[in-house]
């Protein structure tokens, strides 16, 4: 008689993740694959009904503005109400901003911080009571190559995910011991709805997009799904001895020194 393999239950069957900025981009990326590895997803997005049609029957779209702690708590808690808790958190909603120093005023500094760095406080406070009496409790922070890296130009949206990244390992710290993981991924330049806007307004699109690949040791955008799958390794049970880590999915971008090739 032949040997059929015992069944196995998707790697994050029973959990309920939420997913911010989760409409578009490495957002749906993520949520998709959650969702195919088993895990009951909540999308939260400030524009929910740009979510494709085809995921509506897997995905839970909700409306949060995580730059107001009302729109989030509001959120969360439907979330709670509609999936019976919560156990994985990606904190992936947020802005681009592009010149040097002197290029932006105030306002902007203070606007894009506030979403991407206080908008994942927000979240995080919001949800953490219930991620306390998860058996699986994970948050899982989108941050960036620009928190390790000098790049022209990015002044600000780096200073954003330095920010990022310092309070994943702050967080990670002070959650250890209540059973809660935190860890961030890296992406290069990702192959996203705001990487293609940026190129639209560039006076050269192919240029630019070329000269973005170029600086990718592996000489191409990372995919949303290359992240995705980072981001989902690190909220799964997989990696229950990951904490306070920063995975890079950037290829190359940070840690490699290529030499060019020559003709």
């Amino acid at each position: 008689m032949p040997h059929t393999a015992p069944s196995q239950a998707p790697e994050l069957d029973g959990l309920a993740a939420l997913v911010t900025g989760g409409a578009s981009g490495i957002g749906l990326a993520t949520a998709r694959l959650l969702a195919a590895r088993g895990a009951r997803v909540a999308v939260l997005d400030i524009a929910p009904d740009t979510l494709p049609e085809a995921d509506r029957d897997t995905l839970l779209a909700l409306r949060c503005d995580v730059s107001d702690d009302v729109s989030v708590r509001g959120a969360v808690g439907e979330v709670v109400e509609r999936l019976g808790g919560v156990d994985v958190v990606v904190n992936n909603a947020g802005i681009g901003a592009q010149g040097t120093v002197v290029d932006n005023g105030d306002a902007e500094w203070h606007r894009v911080l506030d979403v991407n760095v206080v908008g994942m406080v927000r979240v995080v406070r919001a949800v953490l009571p219930f991620l306390r009496v998860s058996s699986c409790a994970s948050v899982v922070n989108v941050c960036s190559v620009a928190a390790v890296a000098g790049l022209p130009r990015r002044v600000l949206y780096s200073a954003s995910k330095g920010a990022v990244l310092a309070l994943t390992r702050a967080m990670a710290a002070d959650h250890v011991g209540e059973g809660v993981r935190v860890n961030c991924v890296n992406p290069g330049t990702a192959d996203t709805p705001w990487i293609g806007r940026l190129l639209d307004s560039a006076d050269d699109p192919v240029a630019e997009r070329a000269a973005l690949e170029a600086r990718q040791p592996m000489g191409r955008l990372v995919s949303a799904e290359e992240v995705a799958a980072a981001v989902v390794y690190l909220a799964s049970p997989a990696a229950a001895s990951t904490t306070g880590t920063a995975l890079a999915v950037d290829g190359g971008m940070d840690g490699l020194r290529v030499r060019p090739t020559t003709d």
